[in-house]
């Protein structure tokens, strides 16, 4: 049997789909993903909306992701760069820290910030350090605590933790108490030290779509939905049967195969609205963190996605919500246009669009970098981040291993 008439099935079309398909047409298949809606990106969407690019709430990529660098192309994505650092809005006041051996601007108002004392901003940089020598393995073999917890240890003082490391890691991990495991921060917080964190300028889905224009033998099947998965075949919505040697399930496998072991997956969540406004309230690509515990809103930032049809000269801010709260949308958009003006003196914004982003995070503990076991039986495979880690570099691992597995299994039975 030649390797073009297997029948390789891949259900979902998000980036772990993606990359096993890359995998699978690097040794010799053609596989076909069978999508639920229009396009492809998974959870690395975005949207144009009255001249701007939206992306599904506000996501950045860690240009030192290890499998990002193999699988992705820097080059063509048109990259907005942000500065390695943060504006931290507190008590009415805005302060700016960052690290000053990247940018030599930072030194002065990072000395000078009340956000943590001298000992916490050499602290620091002995983290810094210590995470640059400490190789991906070895911290995905730490023991696992809390973040917070790790944060302590560390030695950190309760006003750098407050003020800058929870709501820079509450927008990362989408929790506001650090409970997250360390081997999370500590991968993270390495990525964030080897490289800048960048955004593609025609938003983040320009990875997702580069991801697919590399594909030259897959096949797509878009607006499908899979109803189930059984051995050696999938059945569609429409009760359509189709016949498969092989079946990656890159979304939630659990609803796919009945009496399956797969975890039921647990979800963390937030809100990202996006604004219009007259100006920018700091020029810098920075993050804008807002640490007043009355706050609702988390993290802004300004965005350069602007789609090729925008004309104004206006900025485009997004702001993220991780606080759990049971406001009505109309609520939600006039506390947080309030807070805007109350913690970040942002008062001139014009509502555009509210993602409610019910699964942006898969909710896992035990993490692992990529030792993860993607064969569910001898036809089935599951790929995504939850296996892993919950980022986009588990993501595209995931789908390398479980396309590797698919090709691993079809050598064996063709011995």
């Amino acid at each position: 049997m030649k390797k073009t008439d297997y029948n390789i099935h891949i259900i979902g079309a998000g980036v772990s789909s993606l990359i096993a398909a890359q995998v699978l047409e690097n040794h010799g298949f053609h596989p076909h993903i069978i999508e639920t809606t229009d396009r492809v990106g998974g959870r690395v969407k975005s949207d144009i909306y009255n001249g701007y690019v939206l992306d599904h709430g506000f996501q950045v990529l860690l240009e030192a992701y290890p499998a990002a660098q193999k699988y992705l192309d820097y080059s063509k994505l048109d990259l907005q760069q942000l500065q390695p650092g943060a504006k931290i809005y507190r008590n009415g006041k805005d302060q700016v820290i960052g690290d000053p051996l990247r940018y030599i601007s930072f030194l002065f108002p990072t000395l000078v910030s009340s956000i943590g004392s001298l000992s916490d901003k050499l602290k620091i940089f002995k983290l810094n350090q210590y995470l640059k020598n400490k190789s991906i393995d070895k911290i995905f073999n730490s023991d696992e605590v809390t973040t917070l917890a790790y944060l302590k240890d560390f030695g950190f003082s309760d006003n750098i933790i407050t003020n800058f490391f929870k709501p820079f890691f509450t927008g990362i991990f989408l929790e506001t108490e650090l409970i997250t495991s360390s081997r999370m921060f500590e991968f993270v917080y390495k990525m964030f030290g080897e490289g800048l964190a960048v955004i593609p300028k025609e938003g983040i889905q320009a990875i997702s779509k580069q991801l697919q224009n590399n594909l030259k033998r897959t096949t797509f099947q878009f607006n499908t939905k899979v109803k189930e998965v059984l051995e050696g075949e999938i059945i569609l919505e429409d009760r359509t049967k189709l016949n498969s040697n092989a079946t990656i399930i890159a979304t939630e496998a659990s609803t796919l195969i009945k009496g399956s072991n797969t975890i039921n997956l647990k979800w963390k969540s937030c809100d990202t609205l996006y604004f219009e406004t007259p100006s920018k309230s700091y020029n810098q690509p920075l993050i804008g963190l807002i640490s007043d515990n009355e706050a609702l809103i988390n993290n802004i930032f300004y965005h350069t996605s602007i789609a090729n049809n925008n004309e104004s000269n206006k900025d485009l801010l997004s702001v993220t919500v991780v606080k759990k709260h049971k406001l009505s949308e109309d609520e939600l958009i006039t506390k947080v246009s309030s807070d805007l003006s109350v913690f970040c003196n942002i008062k001139e914004v014009k509502f555009l669009k509210l993602y409610k982003i019910k699964k942006a995070l898969p909710d896992i503990s035990d993490l692992t970098y990529d030792s993860a076991n993607t064969k569910v039986s001898s036809t089935i495979f599951i790929a995504g981040d939850q296996l892993l880690n919950g980022s986009l570099n588990a993501a595209m691992l995931s789908g390398e291993k479980a396309a590797i597995a698919v090709i691993d299994t079809i050598k064996k039975s063709r011995l």
